[in-house]
């Protein structure tokens, strides 16, 4: 299943690349990374780190879950270069 959404988010890529690295951790769904122009499952050290469900994943990248929102219940917590989390809107808006 994380591989069908990092296809999706490969897809919504379109050619450009994002800057810098950003790890959505599922827990024991697995992991999703976005660096340069790839998204991946492959776990890698990252700048940012965004825990989050598999589900709430879903729904932040159908933008179903607002970022903000989900940080403050609690559903999505990042840690690492904030910075790089923003830029994440702006890509795939």
């Amino acid at each position: 299943m994380l591989q069908d959404i990092a296809d999706g988010i490969q897809k919504g890529l379109k050619g450009q690349s994002f800057d810098g690295s950003l790890k959505f951790d599922c827990g024991d769904a697995g992991v999703i990374v976005l660096a340069g122009n790839q998204a991946s499952t492959q776990d890698q050290d990252t700048d940012c780190t965004i825990r989050i469900s598999q589900e709430n994943l879903t729904k932040l990248l159908t933008g179903k879950l607002n970022p903000m929102t989900g940080v403050a219940l609690g559903k999505l917590k990042i840690s690492g270069n904030m910075g790089v989390a923003m830029k994440l809107g702006q890509l795939l808006g």
